[in-house]
């Protein structure tokens, strides 16, 4: 088996919805905001094996401070607001390779 990962970053977005009125990612745009990326990485030809995957996921136990993604291997935490911050992400991160520290949790 090989020691090169599948994925060069992975990248989660909390799409949780709480049911007892807690402040949660899924409320505040998170699966328009995965989209977006997702399309975009897309678009750029980032996606698939040796590149990024951009993925949906529960609850990371940090909704407070949401609406948010993490990039693996660094485990990176953002938060964001618009389209704008989630491209700001892309091409500083992903594609640049440097931390967006306006949006760093």
């Amino acid at each position: 088996m090989s020691d090169t990962p599948y994925f060069e970053r992975h990248v989660f977005f909390c799409m949780n919805k709480r049911e007892d009125g807690r402040n949660s990612c899924g409320d505040h745009g998170a699966e328009q905001a995965q989209k977006h990326c997702k399309r975009r990485i897309k678009d750029l030809n980032m996606n698939g094996a040796g590149k990024i995957r951009i993925n949906q996921a529960g609850c990371m136990d940090r909704c407070e401070e949401g609406p948010l993604l993490v990039v693996y291997p660094e485990g990176t935490w953002y938060t964001y607001v618009d389209n704008s911050d989630i491209d700001d992400i892309i091409d500083t991160h992903l594609v640049g390779g440097k931390v967006v520290d306006r949006l760093k949790i």
